[in-house]
């Protein structure tokens, strides 16, 4: 095994401690803005560990279909377990910039917490809504700002001991202005665009309990850390302990603040 894929590996077996209930939290508002109902064909993209597409697929009952995409094969085979033996969900590897599924495929596409890191998140709108049928709607929601990320406040970190990772972290934050997204679902060509914001503050019983999935590698921000040298690891975790403790003092529990922006339209 190459040490490549066995970071890869870490990152998909961490990211449901890490994220899971942060992602789950809001994957509700992103499936009102999609507006799904039963029987409806879903495309998920980007579907991490399959959390919205399972949720998805609660909402369109047995007469729907749900398909969980990434680019990511190890991410798509823990959406294979979470989905189980579903007869109308599946998961497989694709590309959200480039999907391979004909146009007209699916009533609704979501993206949750995805589409901030695609390298070119206007060409994945307009893939979204190439596969939409006429009459579908797509939703995606993004992060806002570092402050008010889970795990981004990690990068941020992160990027002050390697500068060469600072322009990378600064453009996830890039689609996370209401103007901003609002314009890139319009240039791709959506109708009846909605955007809205939701915020929630997390609570975990002490700072290891945050910070201890992302030291083991999971998600994005713990593939970041994994790979520095041991002294900068430190570094980084000191920084963003200070920050969330935020004078509260060591070993007590920290709030997490967390802001999403949601926007959707429809084909």
């Amino acid at each position: 095994m190459t040490r490549e894929l066995a970071y890869r590996q870490e990152a998909a077996a961490e990211y449901d401690c890490a994220f899971s209930h942060v992602s789950a939290h809001f994957v509700p508002y992103l499936l009102r803005a999609a507006r799904l109902t039963p029987g409806r064909r879903v495309l998920d993209v980007a579907t991490g560990t399959g959390i919205a597409a399972e949720a998805a697929l609660a909402v369109v009952g047995p007469e729907g279909l749900v398909v969980a995409t990434d680019i990511s094969p190890e991410m798509v085979e823990k959406a294979r377990q979470r989905l189980g033996l579903a007869p109308n969900a599946f998961a497989t590897v694709e590309n959200g910039q480039a999907l391979s599924f004909p146009a007209d495929s699916f009533d609704a596409v979501l993206c949750s917490l995805g589409l901030m890191f695609f390298p070119d998140p206007a060409l994945g709108l307009a893939e979204f809504r190439r596969v939409l049928r006429l009459g579908g709607r797509a939703a995606a929601s993004v992060t806002t700002t570092p402050e008010r990320s889970y795990n981004a406040r990690i990068n941020v970190a992160v990027a002050r001991y390697v500068p060469s990772l600072a322009a990378a972290t600064a453009r996830t934050f890039s689609i996370g202005d209401e103007r901003r997204l609002r314009f890139l679902f319009e240039s791709a060509g959506f109708q009846d665009v909605e955007i809205f914001t939701e915020a929630y503050s997390f609570t975990l019983p002490s700072f290891d309990a945050y910070f201890g999935p992302f030291e083991r590698g999971g998600g994005s921000s713990g593939q970041a850390l994994v790979t520095l040298p041991e002294e900068v690891r430190r570094a980084v975790r000191e920084d963003v302990r200070r920050e969330l403790e935020n004078g509260a003092g060591p070993g007590g529990p920290v709030e997490v603040p967390v802001e999403v922006l949601f926007g959707s339209g429809c084909k």
